[in-house]
C-alpha cells in the first residue's frame, strides 16, 4: 500500500508556519513528509526562501515521520557539506531522511557567480557528486579533481546507516540514468502514459527501491476557488524543461503573465471534489509509486490538511 505524505513548500510559505502544517499533518494521518530546498521562489507571488536544512532538524524532532529533500549538489552546495548534513541527521534521527539528488535550476545555482553549465555537463557533475557523497558516507576519505574538487574530506559523525539516495527525473532518459546509482527514484505528476514509462525505464535498467512522486494539486471548497489559488501560485511552474532550468526568478513573472487557467491546469491536480482528488491518488498508486507526496499549491495549508486527512487518507489506506 502506498504512504501518502505531506510536502513542506520553502518557496510558498514561511518556515515557522510550514512546522505548524507538517505538524498537524502528522495529527492528520498524513504517513510521511519531504521538504523542498529552494534559494529563490518561483515568482514573487509565492514569496519565501527558507532554507531547507534547518528546518529539517526542527522537524525531524517536532514529528516522528520519515523526511525526504529534494536537493543538488555541485554549485550552490559543495557535495561534502550536502554529505555532512544529512549525516548529522542521520545520525540524530536514524532511518528517517533521505535526499533527491538532481541537476538543479539556474534559479537557485546561480548565486553563486560560476557559469551555469549546459545539462550534459551538470548531469556528468551530479554523478560525480553521487559518488563523493557515497564514499563521505561510508567513513572514507575522498580526494576528488573532476568538475568539482574534494581535498581529503572525512565524515567524523556518521549514522550506522546512511540516508538514501533517490534520483530525481522527469525524463525516461533521466529515469532510466538514475538506474546506474539511485536507491529510489521521484518525479512529479504528469499524464499517465508518461508516468508508466518512467517507471519501465527505471525498473528494466535495474533501478531499486521505492518509486517516489510528489503531486502538485489544488483544493478548496469551490473549483472557482482551486483553480484561483493554482493560478495565483503556480502559474510560474507551468513551463517544461529546458525554461524552469535556465531562468532566473524575475524571468518567472514575466513569462508567467501569460498563463491562462487552463494552462495551470495541465500542471497542477484541480479540482473542489476530495473523491476525484483520491481516485487520482489511488491511479499514480496502482501505476507503482510507493510514496505520494501532496503538494496543495496555496499558501494556507490547514483547510487542506484536515479535508485531505478526514475524506481522502480515511479512503485510500482504511
Amino acid at each position: 500500500m502506498a504512504v501518502y505524505g505531506f510536502h513542506a513548500s520553502h518557496e510558498q510559505i514561511h518556515p515557522a508556519r510550514l512546522l505548524d502544517a507538517v505538524r498537524r499533518a502528522e495529527g492528520a494521518g498524513f504517513g510521511a513528509a519531504m521538504s523542498s530546498d529552494h534559494f529563490a521562489p518561483w515568482t514573487s507571488a509565492q514569496g519565501q526562501s527558507g532554507y531547507a536544512w534547518s528546518w529539517l532538524g526542527a522537524a525531524l524532532q517536532a514529528t516522528s515521520l520519515g523526511f525526504g529533500v529534494v536537493t543538488a549538489p555541485g554549485q550552490r552546495y559543495h557535495p561534502a557539506i550536502l554529505a555532512q548534513a544529512m549525516s548529522t541527521l542521520s545520525a540524530m534521527y536514524p532511518g528517517r531522511l533521505w535526499a533527491a539528488l538532481g541537476t538543479g535550476e539556474a534559479s537557485n545555482e546561480h548565486i553563486t557567480g560560476d557559469v551555469w553549465p549546459r545539462k550534459d555537463v551538470r548531469t556528468a557533475r551530479l554523478r560525480e557528486c553521487v559518488d563523493i557523497i557515497r564514499a563521505l558516507l561510508a567513513g572514507e576519505e575522498v580526494s576528488h579533481d573532476g568538475l568539482v574538487t574534494v581535498d581529503r574530506a572525512r565524515l567524523w559523525t556518521r549514522p550506522e546507516t546512511p540516508p538514501a539516495l533517490f534520483g530525481a527525473a522527469v525524463s525516461v532518459r533521466t529515469a532510466r540514468w538514475c538506474a546506474e546509482w539511485a536507491d529510489g527514484l521521484i518525479t512529479v505528476n504528469a499524464p499517465d502514459e508518461h508516468l508508466r514509462s518512467m517507471v519501465e525505464a527505471y525498473r528494466d535498467a535495474g533501478g531499486r527501491g521505492p518509486l517516489a512522486l510528489q503531486v502538485h494539486l489544488s483544493w478548496a471548497p469551490t473549483e472557482d476557488e482551486a483553480l484561483a489559488t493554482a493560478h495565483e501560485q503556480w502559474r510560474g511552474n507551468v513551463f517544461p524543461p529546458p525554461v524552469c532550468w535556465d531562468l532566473r526568478p524575475p524571468h518567472f513573472d514575466e513569462i508567467a503573465k501569460s498563463v491562462t487557467p487552463d494552462q495551470v491546469r495541465g500542471v497542477v491536480n484541480v479540482s473542489a471534489d476530495l473523491g476525484w482528488h483520491a481516485q487520482r491518488l489511488r491511479e499514480y498508486a496502482d501505476l507503482g509509486f510507493e510514496l505520494i507526496q501532496l503538494h496543495h499549491v496555496g499558501q494556507e495549508q490547514d483547510a487542506f490538511i484536515d479535508a485531505f486527512g478526514d475524506k481522502v487518507l480515511g479512503e485510500l489506506c482504511g
